[in-house]
């Protein structure tokens, strides 16, 4: 069987997308009308600050961005999510896109990182989730690295994480929107 190329992929995932958004609430209804942009190319800037051999655990992977975007352009790629409805739905596309480099978790992730070891090509991946004081709270312990996608209000989300962590982070202005591009090594308590 022929692999599917990448834009093949991101079409597929578009209108399975617009398909299960009518059953269930995945993304906001008003983020249809430009799938490509608000979440595809959103999800797709990650790629330019992770390396390839890196393995991606996504948190709240919901509809999955940006887990299933990063395994499409072949990531090993870890999304938990709690609500398995939503994982239904990532493992509809885990199958009609063929990504057998993607594990979906229905679990919680403090559940899910009570076990997990770090190894030294772990990333922390999300979007719209969580602030990161709450992500720090529920991952830090592993000493992972983060590469977030995050909105306009970052700068109060780090000034309220720096209170209890300390880490060193990098920003970069979204290509996409309002938004920035939050990358940070392993976090500490204060």
């Amino acid at each position: 069987m022929m692999q599917m190329d990448i834009e093949v992929k991101f079409s597929i995932y578009e209108k399975m997308l617009r398909e299960w958004n009518s059953r269930m609430n995945l993304v906001a209804p008003s983020t249809l009308a430009d799938v490509r942009i608000r979440h595809i190319d959103d999800s797709l800037q990650l790629a330019e600050y992770i390396p390839m051999n890196t393995h991606v655990i996504d948190l709240g992977s919901g509809a999955g961005f940006p887990a299933v975007v990063l395994a499409i352009l072949g990531y090993n790629v870890t999304c938990i999510e709690s609500i398995s409805k939503k994982c239904a739905f990532l493992n509809a596309l885990k199958s009609e896109l063929n990504l057998p480099n993607l594990t979906i978790i229905n679990d919680r992730i403090e559940n899910f990182v009570k076990t997990m070891r770090c190894g030294k090509s772990v990333v922390f991946t999300a979007r719209a989730f969580a602030s990161l004081e709450k992500i720090f709270d529920m991952t830090g312990r592993v000493g992972a690295p983060y590469a977030l996608l995050k909105g306009e209000n970052i700068d109060a989300e780090i000034t309220t994480a720096r209170e209890k962590y300390k880490f060193e982070d990098r920003l970069h202005p979204s290509k996409t929107g309002p938004g920035f591009i939050f990358l940070s090594g392993p976090v500490k308590l204060i």
